[in-house]
């Protein structure tokens, strides 16, 4: 593997993981996750991402793998510039999972993985996240961070869909 593969963790990367069962059927939650409105709307109170008008849906139709989609801008609180994520989608499966694989202003490589399986009742998401700060020593400041704001995104898709 060379050196400049971001497909294998390195030693100065950070992961988590979040999981929530939801009441709701894995085709509409797959629905709500794959456009910028249903990341906006899980991101917030806490952050905002931006996305040009042309671009609402990532789905296979629309989206080139490993090419970069679109630089989006994060606002914490919706208003305070922080960060931007050069989008990349390196794997998708419509209706079922994603893989990013981008670059950030302060992550050297950002990763997240998204899964929405069905479930007897409902569905079950998975967001898995990796990340490779620009700075090292900063993922131990970030990763507390990041985990708050996806515990903030699974509380908002159980208010969106309910718990099961």
């Amino acid at each position: 593997m060379s050196p400049a593969d971001t497909s294998a963790p390195a030693a100065r990367s950070f992961t988590f993981s979040v999981e929530s069962r939801l009441r709701a059927d894995a085709s509409d939650v797959w629905a709500h996750a794959s456009t910028f409105e249903g990341v906006n709307r899980e991101l917030a109170p806490l952050a905002r991402m931006t996305a040009p008008a042309s671009i609402r849906t990532l789905d296979a139709e629309s989206v080139v793998l490993g090419r970069k989609i679109l630089r989006s801008w994060i606002f914490a609180f919706g208003v305070i510039p922080i960060d931007y994520d050069d989008l990349v989608l390196v794997e998708l499966e419509s209706g079922r999972r994603f893989l990013e694989r981008s670059s950030m202003l302060t992550q050297r490589v950002w990763e997240h993985e998204r899964i929405v399986e069905p479930a007897p009742i409902g569905c079950t998401l998975r967001d898995r996240i990796r990340f490779e700060p620009r700075i090292p020593i900063l993922g131990h400041i970030e990763k507390p961070i990041y985990e708050l704001v996806f515990a903030n995104r699974h509380r908002q898709l159980r208010k969106i869909f309910g718990r099961v």
